[in-house]
């Protein structure tokens, strides 16, 4: 069995009569990039602050390599690196200075930190800012100093809350780059998200979660082939007159020489649709395939867009 990294198990909170969390259950296996998907106010954040000791439960449980957050708080957020989305930190010192604090914090030796902060500076394009007061940076900077405070003690598990909300698309993937290196050098990466190219792109498996809720859980590929719908459409070189029984077990309709399926997995579908339309001397002159996205499996899931 695999070893969880993280473990949620009936996680409920509340503030006041607002309902943030109504029993959570997430289990992230070590060295797994698992995504957290909901809108904003899904409960997203709740979670990873209890997680990391900032905000207390109602009830429930939370556990890192198998000890309790609370009972082994030293021990598991020794574990965890957090970039979150707000900055707490002192805006007054050099980033370099507030890195060799961040270490000290995890109680990383001045000659041991010195060598994480310069690759850190060095990898995510701050090398030449080390210097720069936090409030001198642009915004994406202020991302990219986020990560790097979250890696500066090597932790096993990092967590990202949206990490790349509001940067612009050049930033984001190279972002996207490092934690996919991240990822293959065997950390374990959750990463809370509402954008579902950067989930689709990066996540081994998602947590789709609104109002408190996780909806359903899996890979991106096996949620959108149990609960999206892509499509294959045929052209044909002239009008097509099918027989209902060549085609049973599909779905489909024809407009004009044009041949629309319905099909929860194109790829696996292709196959036998050509060799049903050639079985019917049919001539195919164009094919083109459009599959389901996690956007379609949230919108079936809660019968909204993530971004209403």
């Amino acid at each position: 069995m695999p070893e969880p990294a993280i473990q949620v198990s009936g996680l409920t909170k509340s503030y006041g009569d607002v309902h943030a969390l109504c029993g959570v259950d997430i289990t992230i296996n070590k060295g797994e990039f698992f995504g957290l998907l909901g809108p904003n106010g899904a409960g997203k954040t709740t979670t990873i602050n209890i997680l990391t000791g900032l905000v207390f439960n109602d009830s429930g449980s939370t556990q890192v390599f198998g000890k309790d957050t609370v009972i082994d708080y030293r021990f598991t957020r020794s574990k965890i690196g957090i970039a979150a989305q707000e900055l707490s930190v002192d805006w007054f010192f050099s980033i370099e200075r507030l890195l060799y604090f961040q270490a000290g914090y995890y109680g990383i030796a001045p000659r041991k930190a010195k060598t994480n902060i310069d690759s850190l500076l060095k990898r995510l394009g701050l090398d030449k800012k080390r210097n720069s007061q936090l409030r001198q940076l642009s915004g994406g900077m202020k991302r990219r100093f986020q990560l790097a405070k979250a890696l500066v003690h090597d932790p096993s598990i990092i967590i990202l809350d949206e990490p790349t909300a509001g940067v612009d698309v050049e930033l984001r993937r190279d972002l996207w780059q490092y934690l996919e290196d991240l990822h293959s050098a065997g950390k374990t990466i959750l990463l809370t998200t509402h954008y579902i190219e950067e989930a689709e792109l990066l996540c081994e498996k998602v947590a789709i979660i609104d109002q408190g809720k996780i909806l359903k859980e899996g890979s991106p590929k096996e949620l959108t082939q149990e609960l999206g719908q892509g499509g294959i459409t045929v052209q044909l070189n002239k009008d097509a007159v099918i027989l209902e029984k060549h085609l049973s077990g599909f779905t489909y309709n024809i407009e004009d020489n044009r041949i629309h399926f319905v099909v929860k997995d194109p790829d696996s579908s292709l196959p036998e649709i050509i060799h049903k339309l050639s079985q019917m001397e049919l001539h195919i002159q164009n094919i083109t395939t459009n599959s389901s996205s996690l956007e379609d499996v949230f919108l079936s899931l809660t019968g909204k867009s993530i971004n209403e």
